[in-house]
């Protein structure tokens, strides 16, 4: 069995891909701002920009401006490029003058690491590879990695021993890696956000693999951003009307190793288990980094300890489908 490169997470069908925000405008304000749409890929899966802007050559070169940014980002957190600063510190096991971006995003790991008390995990690489490489061999055992490979993966595992500052990052145990799959499209759309709004952009849908709106619609009406269902992947399930507001969904359907959907791509990092507890958990908070990680981690939480949790955070909502398909909204 072939294992595709990519491991992206199944994020929901965002509005502008659905076409749900592609609708006329009314009034003369509106009618005196372009409305320009960009789709395509970065970062290993689809994205989309929709910007509100007087002059639309202005726009696009906003646009490109924001791509130009993404691929800079990407060059640091990408695990598929040998020449990213993410896989030199893979391989080596330490980076001297790292990244500002990487030490950035590390100090969010360890911020949703202590959060979800452990759920959040970027070491998790160690079972990616091991269940990657098991199920990509001729006769694989169904049953999975045996368990003297996954006592040994799970030894590499734990954020508690990475090290880091901005002179250098230590991975402490021989064979750790880091993942940033589960945050790095957030980190990137929030900064995305942050270059449009120093623009002088209010109104703007960005999503560069997970979605945020910034402001609302120029005629003042939320941007909707489309939910896939868990069921039908391929199918729309539910719209979220959100104003800067940033949401990313993760759930077992989003990448499975074996054809029998035992094992998936979202591990717990404490027992080496794949997540199946919930059908899918939507997170919406203010920063597309913050759902990202949230989403990843409360697909292996129960709802009690997801409640905690947006509780300290103080801010946030998730939407879990269950295994048994029920819904349940939580919210700080």
């Amino acid at each position: 069995m072939s294992i595709p490169l990519s491991r992206r997470r199944f994020i929901g069908i965002s509005a502008a891909a659905a076409g749900l925000d592609l609708l006329p405008f009314g009034g003369k304000a509106e009618a005196q701002a372009r409305f320009v749409t960009w789709q395509g890929r970065v970062m290993g899966a689809a994205a989309t920009l929709q910007i509100h802007h007087h002059d639309e050559a202005a726009a696009r070169r906003l646009i490109e401006r924001s791509l130009a940014e993404v691929r800079r980002l990407e060059q640091v957190f990408s695990l598929y490029r040998d020449d990213s600063a993410l896989s030199v510190l893979n391989r080596q096991g330490m980076l001297v003058a790292p990244p500002a971006e990487l030490v950035a995003l590390l100090a969010d790991c360890r911020r949703y690491f202590e959060l979800t008390g452990g759920g959040f995990d970027p070491t998790v690489q160690a079972l990616w590879t091991l269940f990657r490489d098991h199920f990509s061999r001729p006769g694989a055992d169904p049953q999975g990695p045996p368990a003297p490979a996954l006592r040994a993966a799970l030894a590499r595992v734990g954020f508690d021993r990475v090290g880091f500052n901005e002179d250098r990052i230590v991975l402490h145990r021989s064979g750790m890696a880091l993942t940033l799959n589960g945050i790095a499209q957030g980190f990137a759309t929030d900064r995305v956000v942050t270059l449009l709004r120093r623009e002088g952009i209010e109104s703007s849908l960005v999503d560069m693999g997970e979605s945020r709106a910034l402001g609302a619609r120029r005629d003042g009406t939320p941007w909707r951003i489309g939910v896939a269902d868990p069921d039908q992947p391929d199918r729309l399930g539910t719209t979220l009307d959100v104003v800067d507001q940033a949401v990313a969904t993760s759930g077992a359907y989003g990448f499975r190793f074996d054809p029998a959907g035992r094992f998936n791509h979202l591990f717990d990092p404490r027992t080496g288990a794949c997540a199946h507890l919930h059908r899918s958990v939507t997170v919406t908070t203010p920063t597309a980094t913050t759902a990202d990680a949230l989403s990843t981690a409360f697909s292996l939480m129960a709802p009690e300890r997801i409640e905690q949790a947006l509780r300290r955070l103080g801010e946030g909502r998730a939407v879990i489908v269950s295994a048994s398909g029920e819904r349940l909204e939580l919210q700080a």
